[in-house]
């Protein structure tokens, strides 16, 4: 294949982590939709893994599937994972890095072995998976891997701050390998690296949040995540944006200064019982002022679009 074909799925196995729920789960009936021929679906929870293997082997009774579960909070998971796939003798071709939490609130209240455990989920397994199964995709020429971000990556987001970190961790990290894939030799070798940044997703991610401020935005369905991301990686993007109000949103970040974007989510983030009526007016003016920048974001979009055509 050439990396403007799309996905050989029919030939390839798939491992999805955190595919219990949400998007993972989502990711996971999708590529048995596209032919995938085989599937490790790994989580913490066994019985909620069975329940999701037994959807999709019901409706897509060709598919392989192979459920593995693990706790990717624990450091040495990312090895057993390895050593699993390979006992079943399972090639892992597509490896989808989904799994991954979030911490709300503010960050000197928080738990500090929360704090630990979200950055070895969401940051040290993906790279430790990423590390083990890359150098195999290298090696047959071809392969690629999904790794889940969120549109949190593209600035800091107060009460959500070790999370939003993580994930621009890994948008940073999936761009940088992503650059390297495309200066392998030799030329054909077709390793394909997506940095998948959803929105607002109707999952279960912000149970128990305080979400006042910002339950009312624009929410993708999983199943729209899904699809998102690979159709980038049929297109060998390096990053996606799931939706266009998602992707102006990320436009911020590159038109204002940080410290004013910084200030500005704080306002849209912040629980509603933490301010008063003197604060009201001066969330108004941040809010308008995203307003604005969504507005010349889009302005911007379409200029770009009016020039490619005129070329």
């Amino acid at each position: 294949m050439t990396k403007t074909s799309s996905f050989p799925y029919p030939q390839s196995a798939a491992l999805v982590t955190g595919a219990s729920r949400g998007i993972g789960a989502a990711i996971a009936r999708e590529l048995a939709r596209r032919g995938i021929a085989a599937l490790a679906l790994t989580a913490r929870t066994a019985a909620d893994l069975d329940r999701v293997a037994d959807e999709i082997r019901s409706a897509f009774p060709a598919t392989r599937i192979e459920v593995i579960a693990a706790d990717l909070a624990e450091p040495d998971a990312p090895a057993f994972l390895k050593a699993e796939t390979d006992r079943i003798g399972l090639s892992v071709d597509l490896l989808i890095n989904n799994a991954g939490f979030g911490s709300y609130g503010l960050f000197d209240e928080s738990e500090s072995a929360r704090n630990t455990a979200m950055v070895e989920v969401n940051i040290a397994a993906l790279v430790k998976l990423t590390h083990l199964y890359l150098p195999e995709m290298r090696a047959r020429g071809r392969g690629g891997i999904l790794n889940v971000a969120s549109t949190a990556a593209f600035q800091a987001v107060p009460y959500l701050a070790a999370y939003s970190a993580t994930k621009a961790f890994v948008l940073s990290f999936s761009e940088a390998v992503w650059a390297e894939t495309q200066e392998w030799n030799p030329p054909a070798s077709d390793v394909r690296v997506v940095c998948l940044c959803p929105g607002g997703t109707d999952t279960n991610f912000g149970d128990g949040m305080d979400r006042g401020r910002f339950e009312n935005g624009p929410q993708s369905t999983p199943e729209e995540v899904a699809v998102g991301g690979l159709d980038a990686l049929d297109r060998n993007a390096s990053y996606v944006v799931v939706g266009l109000s998602n992707y102006v949103g990320t436009l911020g970040s590159r038109l204002l200064p940080r410290a004013r974007m910084a200030r500005m989510t704080a306002s849209m983030f912040r629980p509603l019982s933490s301010s008063g009526p003197a604060e009201s007016e001066k969330t108004r003016r941040y809010l308008a002022a995203g307003g604005i920048v969504a507005a010349i974001g889009v302005v911007g979009v379409l200029l770009a679009a009016a020039k490619r055509r005129g070329d």
